[in-house]
């Protein structure tokens, strides 16, 4: 993807430097031959000087390169990436984005890296709560896309899932001022700055932080298969989806144990599982039929069981059966039943 060749370029731009500050950047950045990156304290530990005086030193051998022939010698190669930033984000790009568009090898990363560090026309947005490391040359446009990632995160209730084109709506709203001009692949690619929304294995959105995105555990990838099912499932059925979506084993009688443990599910018939989201309360068939009349007063045989079975996978007779219970329950003149006193 792009047409120099990174560790050449560098030993380049390090020869422009006297041989301790060369040392100090080849170690800082991992441009050795163990591609070790160092800290401050230890390169300091090896000169017998101070963490201070490194830290200098690293800046001082950045000033120098970009003052040198050389450094005006590689001015095509420094365009080159400034475009591909341009092309892949108008100008505003996650590291990770960056880096993995360009390669995979950790070596030819650090010189990449290291290329960023010393071009005078990129800037770097550090890492923080909110953000991933980031790169841009449009300052602008970077400080319009990080606030819109924040509004963003702010119509989303921690549990939401959404759709990815939902998210892409979401933020072109938040981006007015530039929206227009932003395909749908450069706005994903900015969605990866923010730290606060995140995508799950089956591509939907919402909190970073939220278990239906950030999947630790059978409990959270079972609550993803029952909602992609979109209805009730029996324990079997979870287990087996778990399997084939996220190609993850998941023993059935594990997946049974952490299905009656977690309260985003409810048992609605025999091994049947809905998600309490749903509307769906737990309890037995006699606690379904004492929340339905203390909120609506006396019903007919038939609208409790219209309403029970809205609630339970359960048959007509058992809600009848459970109906003749009269420590509970009282069968009224006009045929319909209320609570027992």
């Amino acid at each position: 993807m792009i047409s120099f060749k990174p560790k050449q370029v560098t030993k380049k731009l390090l020869s422009a430097l006297p041989e301790r500050a060369r040392d100090v950047l080849t170690k800082r950045y991992g441009l050795g031959q163990d591609n070790e990156t160092y800290t401050l304290e230890s390169i300091g530990q090896t000169y017998g000087i101070t963490r201070e005086r490194v830290r200098q030193i690293e800046n001082y051998g950045i000033a120098a390169i970009r003052k040198s022939a050389i450094y005006t010698e590689n001015t095509a190669m420094f365009e080159e990436l400034r475009s591909l930033i341009k092309q892949l984000g108008n100008g505003v790009v996650a590291e990770k984005v960056l880096l993995d568009s360009l390669t995979k090898d950790v070596v030819i990363r650090n010189h990449l890296y290291f290329l960023l560090i010393i071009g005078d026309a990129f800037s770097k947005g550090k890492e923080n709560p909110l953000y991933t490391s980031r790169w841009f040359t449009e300052k602008k446009i970077a400080e319009i896309v990080e606030k819109a990632l924040k509004n963003v995160h702010g119509t989303l209730n921690r549990d939401d899932l959404i759709s990815e084109q939902e998210i892409l709506n979401r933020f072109r709203n938040e981006l007015i001022e530039i929206a227009d001009k932003q395909d749908d692949e450069t706005l994903k690619r900015w969605l990866m700055i923010s730290k606060q929304i995140g995508q799950n294995p089956l591509g939907d959105w919402g909190p970073a932080d939220s278990p239906n995105v950030r999947v630790k555990g059978i409990r959270d990838y079972a609550y993803l298969a029952v909602k992609r099912h979109g209805s009730p499932m029996h324990f079997k059925e979870v287990s087996v989806a778990i399997s084939d979506l996220f190609n993850h084993n998941a023993h059935v009688a594990t997946t049974h144990n952490e299905l009656i443990k977690d309260a985003r599910f409810v048992l609605v018939g025999r091994g049947l599982y809905a998600l309490t989201e749903w509307g769906y309360t737990a309890g037995v068939v006699k606690d379904v039929l004492r929340e339905i009349l203390q909120a609506e007063g006396p019903l007919s045989r038939e609208e409790l069981i219209d309403k029970v079975r809205k609630e339970r996978y359960v048959k007509d007779n058992t809600i009848v059966v459970n109906l003749q219970d009269a420590n509970l329950f009282k069968h009224l003149s006009n045929g319909s039943y209320t609570l027992a006193e």
